[in-house]
C-alpha cells in the first residue's frame, strides 16, 4: 500500500514577492481620484494632468512661480502674534502658534515681500494655508496693511494671493478689526491710482472674502477654487435648499459677475504681467525739454 501513503510532503505556498515601491512617488488627486505620478504633477505646476485639478501649494512655492527668477525680498518677517485673550480650547492658543511656527518656519500665515513681475517692481502678500488654515489674525492684517502702504510709497502695484479659511477665532474681535483696517489701506491705494490685483485660490472664505480678497481693481481666481463667506453646507442647512451645481466655485462666480477671470496657474504670471502693463504703463524716462523759441526774437 505504498501507493496510498504520501511519501512526499505537499509543496508549501511561497510567500508572494512584491517589488518594494519607494513612498511618495504617487499622489491621489482629490478631484478625479486617480493616482498620479508626483513628479509629473510638480512639473505641471502642481496641477493634475488628468483633470486639471489645482493642488494647494505653499506660499514660498507660489512666489517662485509668480516673480521674475523666483527672486523676492521679504519684509516685516519678524512680526509675531500675541495671545491677547489667553484663548484656550483643547490647547492654549500660544502653544498652537508655537507648533505651527515650528511646522512651517513662518511667524504667521502670510509672507509680504517686494519683487519684480515682467520687469516691473511689485509688492506681494501671499497667504499660507499650512499655518492655521491661512486664518487672518492681527499679524496677517497688519502685514497686508503694510503691503498696501509699501505699494503706495513705492507707487508699485500690489498683488495679494488669498488662501484662507477666514478670520482667526482665537483672537476674537481683534481679528475682525483687520477687515476694516486693510480695507481702509486699500481705499488710500485706490485714491492714489495704484493698481491692486487680488488672486483668489482654494479656499478663500470668511472674513478674507468679505474684505480685501474681493476689493481688487482686478480679481482673478484659479480654476475650481472655493470662494465664499459661509461654506456651502452651512448655507444649505440655513436656507434648507439644495444649492446649484458648482456653487461658490470660481467658474460660478465669473458667470455671475463676482470676479473678473479664471486663470490657470501655469498662465498666471503671464496674465498678471499683461494686466499690469495695461493698468499701469511703464514710466517714460525724463528728457531735457527743447529750448523754447522766443516769440519776439531780439533785434540785431
Amino acid at each position: 500500500m505504498a501507493w496510498f501513503r504520501k511519501e512526499r510532503q505537499p509543496k508549501q505556498p511561497q510567500p508572494e514577492r512584491r517589488m518594494k515601491m519607494p513612498e511618495g512617488l504617487w499622489v491621489k488627486c482629490a478631484a478625479c481620484k486617480e493616482m498620479v505620478y508626483k513628479k509629473e504633477v510638480q512639473l505641471n505646476s502642481n496641477v493634475c494632468p488628468k483633470c486639471n485639478y489645482h493642488f494647494r501649494i505653499g506660499s514660498r512655492e507660489r512666489l517662485q512661480m509668480l516673480l521674475d527668477d523666483g527672486h523676492y525680498e521679504e519684509f516685516d518677517s519678524g512680526i509675531t502674534p500675541h495671545d491677547a485673550l489667553e484663548f484656550h480650547d483643547t490647547k492654549p492658543y500660544s502653544k498652537r502658534i508655537e507648533d505651527y511656527q515650528a511646522r512651517t518656519g513662518m511667524k504667521d500665515a502670510v509672507i509680504s515681500c517686494v519683487g519684480k513681475l515682467g520687469g516691473r517692481p511689485v509688492v506681494v502678500g501671499v497667504m499660507e494655508y499650512g499655518f492655521m488654515g491661512g486664518s487672518m489674525g492681527s499679524v496677517v492684517g497688519e502685514k497686508i496693511t503694510r503691503c498696501a502702504e509699501r505699494a503706495l510709497e513705492m507707487r508699485a502695484p500690489l498683488i495679494v494671493v488669498s488662501c484662507s479659511g477666514g478670520a482667526r477665532m482665537q483672537e476674537g474681535a481683534l481679528s475682525l478689526m483687520q477687515m476694516a483696517k486693510i480695507s481702509s489701506a486699500l481705499a488710500r491705494l485706490a485714491d492714489a491710482g495704484v493698481p491692486y490685483v487680488s488672486i483668489l485660490t482654494d479656499p478663500t472664505t470668511g472674513g478674507v472674502t468679505a474684505s480685501f480678497a474681493m476689493l481688487g481693481d482686478l480679481n482673478l481666481a484659479e480654476p475650481r477654487a472655493l470662494i465664499g463667506f459661509a461654506g456651502p453646507r452651512v448655507i444649505e442647512q440655513t436656507i434648507r435648499q439644495k444649492l446649484p451645481e458648482g456653487f461658490q466655485r470660481s467658474e460660478f462666480l465669473v458667470e455671475h459677475g463676482m470676479i473678473d477671470r479664471v486663470v490657470e496657474r501655469s498662465r498666471m504670471r503671464e496674465v498678471l504681467a499683461d494686466c499690469l502693463d495695461f493698468m499701469s504703463p511703464p514710466a517714460v524716462e525724463a528728457i531735457d525739454p527743447p529750448s523754447p523759441t522766443p516769440l519776439f526774437p531780439a533785434s540785431e
